[in-house]
């Protein structure tokens, strides 16, 4: 039956979005069961053709990201796929309307990481966070309006601001990984080797802005979805809360992270907030 092929492929998006981030998977846990599977499955699209392009070193990167690129388009276009991340996808992206301008523009900041190694000015790092990370936060208000385009209109610009905010402190965590393992610099203007307070500052100011327009958004969100995006911002929050504790030489010596325990204690804080209607 049709129906066990999708319940495997959405499983496998859990378990993708599972493996790989206990943050993230943490947070959808805390959304509405109605709209849990959708994110897991945008989640599992998304890592995948960002696993292609950071990790898979030992192999044909650009003929592995093609091949995803045309597997994603045919999905799309038929309705079905073999590759169960594939195929969950699409169902998401049909039954919530997803535009392929998002899609695309996805897809086209990820094929910009397997030859692209900095971002010069503005204008490049704008282009690449929108497609890595702006238009991730769109796909998920989709689903958390679903389908609602007045809803959904109202609220993009704090999605996409809640997106970069997310990606900046990605990248700020994982100066030393990006720098050294994948030779890579997003934030222009930016000498890492010599990266002093002031630069640091600047990253840092541009990301609280963020976080604010983001938050406005977050307050106006249905009730489905309002507390996971809540835990999600409150624990980015953390992370750039130790980032901001951090030397900024060290910032490219170590990857700063949240331990697990200190995620169960957000989570429990985070809730009491929510419920005292704090946010």
């Amino acid at each position: 039956m049709k129906s066990i092929f999708d319940t495997v492929g959405n499983q496998c998006s859990e378990i993708v979005t599972k493996s790989y981030s206990t943050s993230f998977s943490m947070a959808t846990k805390m959304l509405s069961k109605s709209i849990r599977k959708d994110i897991y499955n945008i989640y599992g699209f998304v890592r995948f053709a960002d696993e292609i392009v950071d990790t898979f070193h030992d192999y044909d990167k650009e003929k592995l990201f093609t091949r995803f690129e045309k597997d994603l388009e045919l999905a799309l276009k038929e309705r079905i796929s073999l590759n169960p991340i594939l195929n969950s996808f699409q169902e998401t992206f049909h039954n919530y309307n997803l535009e392929k301008a998002h899609v695309d523009a996805f897809m086209n900041s990820m094929r910009m990481d397997l030859h692209k190694s900095k971002y010069l000015t503005d204008e490049e790092y704008k282009k690449y966070i929108y497609g890595s990370a702006d238009v991730v936060g769109l796909m998920c208000l989709k689903v958390f309006v679903k389908g609602d385009e007045d809803k959904f209109n109202a609220l993009k610009d704090s999605a996409m601001s809640l997106g970069s905010a997310f990606q900046k402190v990605n990248f700020l965590r994982d100066l030393k990984a990006d720098h050294e393992d994948l030779n890579r610099t997003y934030f222009p203007n930016t000498d890492l080797n010599n990266l002093d307070e002031s630069a640091k500052q600047a990253i840092i100011d541009e990301i609280e802005n963020d976080f604010a327009l983001g938050l406005s958004g977050i307050q106006k969100l249905p009730m489905e979805a309002k507390f996971g995006v809540f835990m999600a911002y409150r624990y980015y929050r953390q992370l750039l809360k130790k980032l901001k504790r951090t030397p900024a030489l060290d910032l490219k010596n170590a990857r700063i992270r949240v331990p697990n325990y200190k995620k169960v204690e957000l989570l429990t804080r985070s809730y009491v907030k929510f419920q005292l209607n704090l946010l």
